[in-house]
């Protein structure tokens, strides 16, 4: 084995997700590993009620498919994915700096008929109706993901929400390969139970803030 052995990058996001965080890292040069620990599954709710409203805020895009065709309703979106998708299904998007959080100004003043579909646990809680149209279930690692944490090379973990966070780390305890974690806010971060060999936090709670910290833990690996 080389002394250095290039790190393993682990995405543990729904799998769709991760896949779209994966398509962006080619430039790496680094192994990628998918291995959700949350899979999405809808749930049933007031369909009804999301075709009525006037207009819809979406902070994941898992919640998209519930709404149904846009028709050229507004739709106010957290970031640039979940526009993408409101795009596709017919919505008027309006797009969010990329977490709950920042985009409450885009909220002031909506008046009534909006609606927040979303998932079943929630980062924050925003001041718009709420209605759950999916679940998010935790999941165990697969075997792949199982045999980097056993082994020597360090293992780069993006760290896209405190529950993810809390279930990656219960998963991991006990691995002997060096954690790298690149988490997405503060909260992910000390939602992490498990050690850590370093930490680069993301600059903006984003998937491209998320990006800029793996690569900065990649850099201090080849200055090394």
């Amino acid at each position: 084995m080389p002394p250095n052995p290039a790190p393993i990058l682990l995405l543990t996001r729904p799998e769709p997700a991760s896949r779209r965080f994966a398509a962006g890292l080619g430039h790496l040069g680094v192994e990628v590993l998918i291995a959700p620990v949350l899979s999405i599954r809808p749930v049933a709710h007031d369909a009804g009620r999301l075709a009525a409203a006037r207009g819809l805020v979406f902070t994941s895009v898992n919640a998209v498919p519930a709404a149904g065709p846009g028709r050229g309703r507004p739709a106010i979106c957290v970031g640039p994915a979940t526009a993408e998708a409101a795009r596709a299904a017919g919505f008027d998007v309006t797009e969010g700096p990329g977490d709950a959080a920042r985009m409450l100004p885009l909220l002031d003043g909506l008046g009534e008929g909006w609606l927040h579909p979303h998932g079943a646990h929630v980062a924050k809680v925003l001041p718009v109706p709420g209605m759950v149209v999916y679940d998010q279930l935790p999941e165990p690692l697969n075997a792949a993901a199982q045999s980097a944490l056993a082994g020597p090379v360090p293992v780069i973990l993006p760290l896209f929400s405190p529950r993810s966070a809390r279930i990656l780390s219960d998963q991991a305890a006990g691995a002997r390969a060096p954690l790298w974690l690149a988490p997405i806010s503060p909260a992910a971060r000390d939602a992490w139970q498990g050690p850590a060999a370093r930490i680069a936090p993301a600059p903006t709670p984003d998937a491209e803030g998320v990006l800029w910290a793996v690569e900065r833990l990649l850099d201090t690996e080849q200055s090394a």
